[in-house]
């Protein structure tokens, strides 16, 4: 999983197939990674060009995304800039 983490570190354009936009979200990005047989998301969001934040994390078993995570996810959001601006 660490390799997907560092492609998108050291990529300038990374493949859709491991990080893409959520559609109908509040700018949340999912980054699709692979161990053994298991399938990982983790769902984040840019603060500028050069940082990315994991917000949540979770093992996916449907082809969907649980709207439950994404919400999760888009509240972590909104929290970190609310406390950044403080």
């Amino acid at each position: 999983m660490s390799w997907v983490l560092n492609l998108i570190e050291e990529l300038e354009i990374v493949p859709s197939v491991y990080l893409k936009k959520l559609i109908n979200t509040d700018e949340i990005w999912e980054v699709r990674a692979a161990a053994g047989s298991d399938i990982f998301r983790l769902l984040c969001f840019f603060d500028g060009p050069q940082l990315v934040v994991v917000a949540h994390a979770f093992q996916k078993k449907t082809q969907k995304t649980p709207k439950q995570d994404i919400k999760t996810a888009e509240e972590r959001r909104k929290d970190y800039f609310r406390r950044k601006k403080q």
